[in-house]
């Protein structure tokens, strides 16, 4: 269903929402603006704000702007540290900062697997599970095409016939998926509303730049540790190389050989007994006992 209705109709009577979220990083302005939101979001449900208030105030965009700084944001995402901790960060900032947004998901796709997933209510699970059992879904596709897809009425959209009635079902009227790429890694950044036509072009920009952010962060995120992934690989093998250095020492010491024939007898060491080099080298440093090789000679 397009995005673009005239004559929208008011938001029908829900239970209010009051969101659990996690604000550490976003300064003494987090909570101010969760409750500034909260506030806006019950005069909507209840009648008392009309929808193109919501939209176009001019007033209380400046009011957002300058509570949620862009620096601010950024510097929430960037400090949260691992890629999980990142995509919570990510999806706690939807639930904060764009009005509409009630519940928020991010899953990130290496591969054919979820390589990992966050939600901000059990709900939100429920229905990217439904995603993928039924093979389709608007989160799906904005990972597929890199694209940013809106549903404004879930029930009724054409797109997906299977998956749209379930989802709402669960309670989902309206869901914005946002592409999060991140270094080859596919995402999505997926903002729920329990009521249609949900976000309007102001949510969608916030959103859009959310997962900007967030797909920016994983990937830094992803960098360092690989980084820290191959310094370790490097001191495990100077460990190694220094252990292995060591035995060849023993060897050469107490049975009067080169090197490479001290080298020799560890390997067949490591043949006969189906170990690792190391391990032979780690054996013979800590118990001084010649490995064994199947042989009582060394070449």
């Amino acid at each position: 269903m397009a995005a673009g209705h005239s004559g929208r109709p008011r938001r029908p009577s829900l239970p209010k929402v009051k969101p659990t979220l996690h604000l550490d990083g976003l300064g003494d302005n987090g909570g101010e603006f969760a409750i500034y939101k909260v506030n806006r979001r019950e005069q909507l449900i209840e009648g008392k704000m009309d929808l193109t208030t919501h939209e176009t105030s001019t007033t209380e965009d400046t009011v957002i702007a300058s509570t949620i700084a862009f620096t601010e944001v950024a510097r929430s995402l960037f400090l949260a540290g691992g890629i999980e901790d990142i995509l919570r960060r990510a999806v706690d900032l939807c639930v904060v900062t764009i009005e509409a947004c009630e519940f928020a998901g991010a899953f990130l796709i290496d591969g054919d697997s979820v390589s990992a997933q966050v939600g901000t209510d059990p709900v939100v699970d429920e229905v990217d599970a439904l995603q993928l059992s039924t093979g389709e879904g608007p989160c799906l596709d904005a990972v597929a095409q890199k694209l940013t897809f809106y549903a404004d009425e879930l029930g009724t959209d054409a797109r997906w016939p299977e998956f749209g009635p379930k989802a709402e079902a669960k309670g989902m009227r309206s869901l914005l998926a946002l592409p999060m790429a991140t270094d080859g890694t596919l995402g999505a950044l997926n903002l729920y509303a329990r009521y249609p036509q949900a976000f309007g072009v102001i949510d969608r920009a916030r959103g859009l730049l959310l997962a900007s952010m967030a797909g920016f962060a994983c990937s830094t995120a992803r960098s360092h540790e690989d980084e820290e992934r191959r310094a370790e690989n490097l001191h495990a093998a100077l460990i190694t190389r220094e252990l292995i250095g060591q035995a060849q020492g023993i060897l050469i010491e107490r049975e009067r050989i080169t090197a490479d024939q001290a080298f020799h007898v560890l390997r067949q060491a490591s043949q006969h007994l189906n170990v690792k080099l190391r391990e032979v080298a780690q054996d013979l440093v800590d118990t001084g006992e010649r490995p064994n090789t199947g042989s009582h000679q060394a070449t």
